[in-house]
């Protein structure tokens, strides 16, 4: 799943270099020391979230015209891929030598990759230029959590968190109807090739301010490189995506890259998670795993919604998709709440409600499986799990930061991300071979295309494999929720 007035008006150019900036203010975050920062951030997120739901939209379009249908799924894995490792790096660089240089270098990294995606003259190198954009991102998102730990005062951290939520409605909403009207009129490589000139706004806005923050923070030499670290991050990349693989297969051979991928993966997340996080010890490896729990049970629902309404209540691919509008927008709703001044006494409630909303939302939305529930229940329940994410989401990166030392902000802010990733890559198989196993592999695009017509040979689609799932995902956000008492140390 992966979701912001002081005393004296002084502006951001009138900061000195060589002045902190005024933590104790009380202004908000888009008051002039934090304008231009806060601004920046909004804008790099801004441009992460369009890319992420306009370049669905135009995927399979690019691989039809590429001649490249078969390697589809490398285009997803192979971001996936670099993206876990780039995490890692990314923690480090930043806990060493600050988070502008992999910020910085994430940005431009994440530029040539679209281009080169946008450019390809085959699908293998489009998979390569996917590849280089999840290098840049993996680097760019730590980067701007360590940003928000040095540069921001506690108490206007949640704001922050809440405006990353919220830098994801428009392009939820927008993103992919501007990625297919320009992929029809004008071809899929522009969602590539234009997204790159966005990457100026950021760097130009935020630029200034960061070098001031940087300057303002004291001089503290971090841990020194972790080349086995690195490796481990290496490995857990190659066996996510070993593992990937294999559940794509559907005959004895996909044991082999299974049984690979669980040996280089498992030991690897052993080793990068907290000491304690796979048995959620109290504090910090908690805070870690929930994350992955969050995000995992959330956004596994959300990927069979749209196949679920197309096969089961007959609508179109369009009107499928929009059920899950309702959810980016109160997300930010969600997050907006966390962000209040009163909301950090209540760190532990926010998160057990946020788990308890979205268990209640992914139960809600298997409803519509019962063909006298009306459709639009769906879109209210992913409403309330909207609420729920942007809640528990926001309230865990905040008490993470928190609950990490300034050195230790960038590693631990890398394993939030692996473990949202790793979140994601589990429960996901889990529901691939769930739906397989329980018929859903019988599933055609004949089938979709009948449903989305009503025509009467899709009303043999079975049932069962989306009940599975969906009860399984709401048992999981039920779990988070019962592991929210382990949040506090004592």
């Amino acid at each position: 799943m992966a979701l912001m007035t002081t005393a004296s008006p002084t502006s951001v150019d009138a900061v000195s270099p060589e002045d902190p900036l005024p933590e104790e203010e009380s202004g908000g975050v888009l008051s002039g020391p934090y304008r231009a920062l806060t601004l920046g951030i909004v804008s790099v997120v801004l441009l992460l979230a369009f890319e992420a739901t306009a370049v669905n939209t135009a995927m399979p379009e690019a691989a039809r015209q590429l001649h490249g249908l078969g390697l589809y799924a490398f285009a997803f894995s192979g971001y996936f891929t670099t993206t876990l490792f780039a995490l890692v790096v990314s923690g480090q660089w930043s806990d060493r030598r600050g988070p502008m240089g992999p910020l910085f270098t994430g940005i431009a990294v994440f530029g040539v990759g679209l281009v080169v995606a946008g450019a390809a003259a085959n699908m293998w190198m489009f998979v390569a230029g996917r590849a280089v954009q999840g290098l840049g991102g993996g680097l760019v998102i730590v980067a701007l959590y360590v940003v928000v730990g040095r540069a921001f005062p506690e108490r206007l951290r949640p704001a922050v968190f809440a405006a990353f939520s919220a830098a994801w409605v428009l392009p939820s909403i927008l993103g992919p109807l501007i990625s297919g009207a320009v992929t029809q009129h004008l071809g899929w490589r522009w969602v590539f090739l234009a997204v790159p000139v966005l990457i100026l706004l950021p760097l130009a806005v935020m630029g200034p301010a960061l070098r001031r923050a940087e300057r303002a923070q004291p001089q503290q030499q971090g841990a020194e490189f972790d080349l086995r670290r690195t490796g481990l991050a290496a490995m857990a990349a190659v066996g996510a995506a070993l593992l990937q693989y294999a559940g794509q297969r559907r005959d004895l051979l996909g044991l082999i890259p299974a049984v690979a991928g669980v040996a280089l993966l498992a030991p690897a997340v052993l080793r990068l998670l907290p000491a304690g996080a796979l048995r959620a010890a109290r504090g910090l490896p908690t805070v870690i795993v929930l994350r992955g729990v969050a995000a995992g049970a959330f956004f596994t629902a959300e990927l069979f919604i749209p196949l679920m309404m197309v096969t089961q209540r007959h609508l179109s691919l369009t009107m499928a998709g929009l059920t899950l509008t309702s959810g980016g927008l109160s997300w930010a709703l969600g997050s907006w709440l966390q962000g209040r001044p009163a909301a950090d006494r209540h760190r532990e409630a926010l998160i057990r409600l946020g788990f308890v909303l979205t268990a209640v939302s992914i139960a809600g939305a298997a409803l519509v499986l019962i063909p006298a529930v009306p459709v639009w229940v769906t879109a209210v329940a992913w409403a309330v799990g909207g609420v729920g994410m942007g809640l528990a989401v926001a309230s865990i990166s905040v008490l993470m930061m928190k609950l990490s030392a300034p050195e230790e902000a960038g590693v631990n802010s890398a394993s939030l991300q692996l473990s949202d990733a790793l979140g994601n890559v589990a429960l996901a198989g889990l529901a691939g071979v769930l739906f397989a196993a329980l018929g859903g592999g019988s599933l055609t695009v004949a089938d979709s295309a009948a449903g989305a017509a009503g025509a009467a040979d899709a009303a043999g689609v079975p049932v069962a494999p989306f009940a599975v799932i969906f009860a399984v995902m709401t048992g999981v956000a039920l779990l988070g929720a019962a592991l929210t008492s382990r949040v506090k140390t004592v």
